[in-house]
């Protein structure tokens, strides 16, 4: 059974968690202090620990506080999903469908899915979240999302699946004024000596190691100067004369204009957008998404 009243101990827990303050918490609640403060009381007595230390500037959390955060995070965010679910529902429609989707997914495939799903079964609410390909995964496994729109290579073992949408080739974001942006195909040996802005491993290790194995294959190492989360904020590094970037070639169409993207000689291709889903729970509608950003044949796709 559900213990309401600590879910609700919880819920003012994370507000005062991220505001760092009990007044604007409480104001962020609607309520007042005083009371505010004794449920978190009760809350730290219930738990049996102590989960913010006071301070000039307003409150710390404990590293008791700190552990359970990322947990509370999530339970808000189930609630969340619970909640939309159950308006839905009151409201006449017949489910929720969460996607989510890296950025670049959100401003090319997505649109034209959600149009498509708006047409085909109206009685469907759309629930969109914008995260990284890493995130995916886990967020698949624990139920989070429905499916996925990232970048990730095809997988058919373990729980998630998989499936490759389009892939692209492999091009260099290099700052307008740097000596090669007036090539019109650079070698990848030639940036040797350049350095580089990429993602953190943990993101994309099978997109990373591929962009290793290209630049040990052309004779070097990489000198990482910066990371960056994303492929818009490596293009925004390089914008401002951080390096270089290893990215999709169609990215050229939305380079500001003090950076160039240019081919690599040679083609490599690396997947840049797939759909992912959890084998054991495949959406209803997997196979019209899938013949919808694939083209596929509307013969059922195997979970």
């Amino acid at each position: 059974m559900i213990n309401f009243r600590l879910v609700r101990h919880l819920w003012l827990f994370l507000a005062v968690a991220e505001e760092r303050h009990f007044g604007r918490a409480a104001r962020r609640l609607g309520m007042t202090q005083p009371p505010l403060t004794e449920q978190i009381k009760v809350l730290e007595h219930a738990l049996r620990v102590k989960l913010f230390d006071r301070t000039p500037k307003g409150v710390q959390l404990t590293p008791a506080g700190q552990a359970i955060l990322p947990a509370v995070r999530r339970l808000a965010d189930h609630l969340e999903h619970l909640e939309l679910t159950v308006r839905e529902a009151a409201a006449g429609q017949v489910g929720v469908l969460t996607i989510g989707a890296i950025t670049s997914a959100m401003l090319d495939e997505l649109p034209r899915v959600i149009e498509r799903l708006k047409l085909s079964h109206p009685g469907v609410t759309v629930s969109v979240r914008e995260i990284d390909s890493a995130d995916a995964i886990p967020a698949l496994e624990s139920g989070e999302l429905d499916l996925a729109l990232v970048r990730l290579a095809e997988q058919q073992e373990g729980s998630i699946r998989v499936h490759p949408l389009k892939q692209d080739r492999l091009a260099v974001a290099l700052p307008a004024t740097h000596p090669l942006a007036c090539e019109s195909v650079v070698p990848l040996a030639a940036l040797a000596e350049t350095p580089f802005v990429l993602f953190p491993r943990a993101l994309n290790p099978t997109y990373f190691d591929t962009l290793m194995a290209c630049c040990h294959g052309a004779g070097f190492a990489p000198r990482v100067l910066h990371e960056a989360r994303t492929v818009a904020s490596q293009v925004a590094f390089v914008g401002c004369g951080q390096g270089v970037a290893l990215v999709p070639e169609t990215l050229h169409k939305s380079a500001p204009a003090n950076v160039v993207i240019l081919p690599l000689a040679g083609e490599v291709q690396v997947v840049t957008t797939a759909l992912a889903w959890h084998r054991e729970r495949p959406p209803a509608l997997l196979d019209l998404l899938l013949t919808e950003l694939a083209g596929l044949p509307s013969e059922p796709i195997s979970s």
